[in-house]
């Protein structure tokens, strides 16, 4: 896990970030988590998510003993998240993806997600990749690369 060079202002920690993204899948927002901690505010959690800068491979430190690869399937989910009205050419990260949920092309952020679930129902993110357009990569290969990671 990366090494924090000074402490953080923000109330807000990791723990209660990861558990309010397990827990609220669909939409989620700085508001939403400051909602269900009471005495955390909204500019809080901003704060935090704009200081700490966590890595696919921070996800897997923190998961990883908590899961037994030799009892679990992995799967991996790819996703975009629609952003229909940003220009792509001043926005990092937004291009033109299929998206599985329109069944076409859209303009938004794509997202590849590996989990891992097992016969108890644990089913957790383990990995994820923000797919950089400028950066030539294929899906499959950033796949490889979480697979990888996630299996050394």
């Amino acid at each position: 896990m990366r090494i924090i060079t000074k402490p953080t202002t923000a109330k807000c920690n990791i723990q209660a970030y990861i558990r309010y993204l397990l827990s609220e899948p669909v939409r989620t927002s700085c508001t939403g988590l400051s909602d269900v901690l009471l005495n955390i505010s909204h500019d809080s959690v901003n704060r935090f998510l704009l200081r700490e800068n966590y890595r696919p491979e921070d996800l897997w430190t923190e998961v990883s003993e908590k899961i037994d690869l030799n009892n679990g399937v992995l799967s991996v989910d790819d996703m975009v998240i629609d952003r229909p009205y940003s220009n792509a050419e001043k926005t990092d990260l937004i291009g033109f993806f299929y998206s599985g949920k329109h069944h076409c092309v859209v303009k938004g952020v794509n997202v590849i997600t590996l989990y891992y679930t097992d016969q108890h129902d644990v089913s957790v993110p383990i990995n994820f990749r923000i797919i950089d357009p400028d950066e030539g990569k294929t899906k499959n290969e950033h796949f490889r690369e979480m697979l990888q990671q996630v299996l050394t």
